[in-house]
């Protein structure tokens, strides 16, 4: 080895990285912690860097996050694909240590509490599980046509998801519906995103609509669908099947709705479906989040001009519902940029996947984008009422420790890998 040579190879790792998926997380943390400290602002602690208030707080997780960032890169990049099913081992046990040992805040048992500071594994299990997701489906002799493949990556992706169901964190557990997307992109056949798309359809036009009524709107359908297919036995039988499946999944909707369902969760539904809400109780979250947004207009009123982000109208300002403060103090052009900023990180994301030659890496960056996409859709669409209230944060934007570096970490692993696409095969 020439003199040297050590140092040329970490100059080369740092000159091989995706800087502008880089430029993109460093303007999205920016306009986070900007907006945390819109949202708690106190005129009796005006400094950006107090650090007794959530702002400063964030400032540190941002600073820690460049410590993860540089030990990421430094790392060698095989190290992730090696030790991904470990990784996802480690997570499992922390999601069962803390159904022993964790920490309630908000109904949910989802933190260990270590001094001050609150850790959510489940956070960290989404990487864990999209790194031992693409370890498993890039391995020999794997194809999603077969059933085993097919049964395993479920098994991956299910058994975090029952455990932080456990934890009655049911917003962090559906967030790993996500890596369908991957499986997918892997192959995973089309009928099967079809029925589940189906299924969650037929479960709101049930919340809508008394099944009795939407079971024989499906009859008279499908029975005019029989009729005019009368002659292709094959079909006829595949839909006189599915037929029958929904009918029967529409009057297991009121079972699956008052007694599966917790009482918080039912109410958040009907906020989005039924008109008589009452919008001082079950309702208030949304109509609030609603009115802040909608008051920016198209300009916004200004930065730390917004009346119901300095009055405490909206709860969790700064966490579940920090788009709200960007609605209202930068109105729709700043929220539209913002939403750029996410796309544009998710088609370079997408972009990165693509172009590697080892499909460990391409499937994990499909992992990465996934996760981020869902959370985008999910965050935004709950606090302009598209969807029901579910406590997710905005990628990269939201306060919290745990929340930071887990997307911080999710990213970067894939940024490093990226950087050592040419001398990956598989």
């Amino acid at each position: 080895m020439y003199p040297g040579s050590q140092q040329q190879k970490h100059r080369s790792v740092f000159h091989n990285v995706d800087w502008l998926t880089i430029f993109l997380y460093l303007c999205l943390i920016l306009i986070g912690w900007v907006n945390i400290y819109a949202a708690v602002y106190d005129v009796e602690h005006q400094s950006i860097l107090d650090l007794s208030r959530n702002y400063g707080k964030q400032l540190l997780w941002i600073l820690s996050s460049f410590v993860l960032i540089t030990i990421i890169l430094l790392l060698d990049s095989k190290f992730f694909s090696t030790f991904a099913f470990g990784f996802y081992g480690l997570t499992i046990m922390l999601l069962l240590l803390v159904l022993v040992i964790g920490t309630t805040v908000g109904g949910n048992q989802a933190w260990i509490a270590i001094g001050d500071f609150r850790l959510q594994p489940s956070e960290f299990a989404k990487v864990a599980t999209a790194l031992a997701l693409a370890r498993f489906l890039s391995g020999n002799n794997i194809r999603m046509q077969d059933t085993n493949t097919k049964f395993m990556s479920f098994a991956i992706i299910a058994i975090p998801v029952i455990l932080i169901l456990l934890q009655k964190d049911a917003g962090s557990a559906l967030t790993f519906t996500a890596f369908i997307l991957v499986l997918y992109r892997e192959g995973l056949p089309s009928p099967i995103l079809v029925i589940g798309a189906t299924l969650v359809a037929l479960f709101i036009l049930a919340l809508i609509i008394k099944p009795v009524y939407l079971a024989l709107i499906l009859l008279a359908g499908g029975g005019f669908l029989i009729y005019k297919l009368r002659k292709r036995r094959k079909l006829i039988t595949v839909l006189s099947m599915g037929l029958f499946i929904s009918v029967a999944f529409v009057f297991t909707t009121n079972y699956l709705f008052y007694r599966v369902l917790q009482p918080h969760q039912r109410s958040r539904i009907e906020v989005l479906l039924k008109d008589d809400v009452d919008l001082r109780g079950v309702g208030y979250n949304l109509n609030q989040s609603k009115i802040a947004i909608g008051s920016g207009r198209l300009l916004g009123k200004g930065f730390l001009k917004g009346t119901q982000t300095k009055y405490n109208f909206v709860p969790e300002q700064s966490t579940d519902f920090i788009f709200c403060t960007i609605g209202e103090e930068w109105g729709f052009l700043g929220s539209t940029l913002v939403i750029g900023l996410y796309v544009a990180l998710l088609l370079r994301i997408v972009h990165v996947a693509e172009r590697q030659r080892a499909s460990f890496t391409r499937i994990y960056g499909y992992g990465v984008a996934s996760i981020i996409f869902f959370h985008l859709v999910i965050n935004i669409g709950m606090t302009i009422g598209l969807v029901p209230v579910i406590g997710i944060p905005l990628p990269l934007l939201s306060y919290g420790g745990s929340s930071l570096w887990g997307f911080t970490i999710l990213l970067f692993i894939l940024i490093k890998l990226d950087a050592n696409r040419m001398g990956a095969i598989r």
